[in-house]
C-alpha cells in the first residue's frame, strides 16, 4: 500500500525566496524535506506563465496547446465574447463580476478544460484512490459536489453560484463548496485568508484519514508578491510553510506525519519585478479593437493582456492577412515588448519569432521533428537569429537559459486551439496594463517567457516510485509523479 501524498502548490514560490526563508530559519518544515528529498530549483512553468495555464499543466500534465487553456485573460471564438479569469477586480468588473466569477468557478473546469485531457483527480478518482483538494482553480474531478449553503456568506452566493459541480471526492472550494463540514472558513476565499483555509482543512482532512491523495492549494504567496516584489517573499512563504505544519501537526508533529505521508511541494510559476506598463490598448488604438461587453461592426481585433504577456486575436477573417502584420509591427514597436509570436503558413506548421534588437527586427523560425534535441528530448529544426531566444548549440543539443524549454513552450501556446493568433512576452521589468487599467509597477509579476517568470520550484521527498532523472524539468512532469506514486501508468 503506497504512503499518501500532499501536493502542495505554493504560488509563484521564487526558489532563490525559498532558498532565503530556509537559511534564515523561516521555512523549516521545507528546510527539512529539501534534506531529506529532492530539490529542484528551475522546474519550467507553461507560457503563458500565469496561473491558470500553469494550474492546468499541473493538473493535467500537458501544456496548452492539449490542455486548451490559453491565458488568463482571452477571446472564446465559440462563444464571441472574451473570457476573463480574474487578473483583477477591475478587469473582472469591465466583464461583468457575475461572468468573470462564472468563467473562473464552473467554465474554466467544466467547459474550456479540454475533455481529452484527463486531470489528476480523475486519473486517481477512476482507481479507487480517495481524493482531495482545498481551493485550487483545478479540480475537475469524478464525484458530484452541491453548493454549500453553511453560512451566510455562501447562503449569498447560493443565490448566484447555485450550481453542482464535479470534482475530487472532498472538494472543499472557498467556502462555496465543501463536501462535509468543517470548523474552518476562507470568508470565499479572501486573499490573505486563503493558506489558513487550506492548512485549516488538510489539518481535518490529515486527522479524519479522508484523503490518500490531497492537493493543497497556497495561494497567499502571489498576492503578497505582486503587492510588495518578488524578492518579498520570505514572509509569505514562512505563512506557507506554517500552514503545512500546521497539517503536519494533525498527524503528530512532521516526523509521525512523514511516516505515512509522502510530499511533493511545487510553484506554478516564479515573479519578477515591474518598473513599468505597456498599454495596448493606447497601442491598437488605430484597429477596430472589441470592446469588452458589446460587438460593433467595425469590430477587428480582439485584445488580450495577460500580465506579462499578450495575445491579439484577428476577429475580421477577411482581412486577417494584412491585419496580423500590422498587429506584429505594432507590438514590436512598444517599449518593453520582448518577443512576439506566431504560427506562420508553412503546410507543417512552423512558429515565427520576432522581437526588435539593437539592429533592428530579428527572426526566428522553428519545426519540431528536426535534427536538434532539447534538454527534455524534443527534436526541433531552426532557423534564423539564435540569439533572439538566447539558444546554444552544442553536439547536437539546443538550449537556452535566458528562456528554458523556449521552443517546448512556444510551440505548446501557439497550437492551443484557444490562443490568440499573436503573443507577445514582456521584456524584464514590463508588464501590460489589465482590462481595468490595473498593473503591478513596484511590486512583482508574471506571465512571460523569461527565466524570472518560468523557472519553478519543485521538492520532494519519500515517493513510492522515485521520477527518473531529468536535465529540464517541468510542470507537467508532476502528474507522472503522483500517478507513479500510486502504482499508475
Amino acid at each position: 500500500m503506497s504512503r499518501k501524498l500532499v501536493l502542495a502548490v505554493i504560488d509563484a514560490m521564487k526558489p532563490a525566496m525559498l532558498e532565503r526563508a530556509v537559511a534564515t530559519g523561516r521555512a523549516p518544515t521545507l528546510g527539512l524535506l529539501m534534506e531529506r528529498g529532492h530539490y529542484v530549483d528551475a522546474c519550467v512553468a507553461a507560457f503563458p506563465s500565469v496561473t491558470p495555464v500553469c494550474a492546468a499543466s499541473i493538473a493535467t500534465g500537458t501544456g496548452p496547446g492539449e490542455h486548451d487553456i490559453p491565458a488568463m485573460n482571452w477571446w472564446h471564438r465559440g462563444e464571441q465574447r472574451y473570457i476573463e479569469y480574474g487578473t483583477s477586480f477591475g478587469a473582472s468588473r469591465a466583464f461583468g463580476i457575475r461572468q468573470s466569477l462564472t468563467d473562473t468557478i464552473y467554465n474554466m473546469n467544466l467547459e474550456h478544460l479540454s475533455t481529452d485531457v484527463e486531470t489528476v483527480f480523475e486519473r486517481l478518482d477512476d482507481a479507487g484512490v480517495r481524493t482531495a483538494g482545498t481551493t485550487y482553480l483545478m479540480y475537475r474531478g469524478r464525484f458530484k459536489h452541491e453548493p454549500s449553503v453553511d453560512t451566510a456568506l455562501t447562503r449569498l452566493a447560493h443565490t448566484v453560484f447555485g450550481l453542482p459541480t464535479m470534482g475530487p471526492r472532498e472538494l472543499f472550494y472557498a467556502d462555496l463548496f465543501a463536501s462535509r463540514r468543517t470548523p474552518c472558513r476562507s470568508q470565499l476565499g479572501l486573499p490573505g485568508v486563503r493558506d489558513q483555509h487550506s492548512g485549516c482543512v488538510a489539518s481535518y482532512l490529515v486527522e479524519h484519514d479522508l484523503f490518500d491523495f490531497l492537493l493543497l492549494s497556497l495561494p497567499d504567496n502571489d498576492t503578497h508578491s505582486h503587492k510588495h516584489g518578488p524578492y518579498a517573499q520570505v514572509d509569505s512563504i514562512a505563512a506557507a510553510d506554517r500552514q503545512i505544519t500546521r497539517m503536519m501537526d494533525a498527524a503528530g508533529g512532521v516526523e509521525a506525519f512523514l511516516e505515512e505521508h509522502a510530499m511533493i511541494v511545487c510553484s506554478d510559476h516564479s515573479q519578477s519585478k515591474v518598473e513599468g506598463e505597456i498599454d495596448l490598448f493606447r497601442a491598437f488604438d488605430g484597429f477596430g479593437v472589441r470592446a469588452a461587453q458589446r460587438a460593433r461592426p467595425d469590430d477587428e481585433i480582439a485584445v488580450c493582456p495577460n500580465s506579462r504577456a499578450a495575445q491579439v486575436y484577428v476577429l475580421d477573417r477577411e482581412h486577417r492577412r494584412k491585419l496580423i502584420p500590422r498587429v506584429e509591427r505594432t507590438l514590436l514597436a512598444l517599449e518593453g515588448v520582448d518577443l512576439v509570436l506566431r504560427m506562420g503558413d508553412h503546410p507543417d506548421g512552423e512558429a515565427i519569432v520576432r522581437g526588435e534588437r539593437s539592429r533592428g527586427v530579428k527572426e526566428l523560425r522553428f519545426q519540431p521533428r528536426g535534427d536538434l534535441v532539447d534538454p527534455r528530448g524534443g527534436r526541433w529544426s531552426v532557423d534564423g537569429d539564435l540569439g533572439l531566444l538566447g539558444l546554444k548549440i552544442e553536439d547536437g543539443r539546443v538550449t537556452s537559459a535566458t528562456y528554458p524549454d523556449a521552443l517546448s513552450r512556444i510551440w505548446s501556446a501557439l497550437r492551443c486551439h484557444s490562443a490568440g493568433d499573436v503573443l507577445a512576452s514582456a521584456g524584464p521589468g514590463y508588464e501590460f496594463l489589465d482590462w481595468g487599467g490595473a498593473h503591478h509597477v513596484g511590486g512583482g509579476s508574471h506571465g512571460s517567457l523569461h527565466a524570472n517568470d518560468s523557472n519553478a520550484v519543485l521538492l520532494w521527498s519519500g515517493l513510492d516510485v522515485e521520477p527518473a532523472p531529468r536535465d529540464q524539468w517541468a510542470l507537467r512532469d508532476i502528474v507522472p509523479m503522483v500517478t507513479g506514486h500510486f502504482g499508475l501508468t
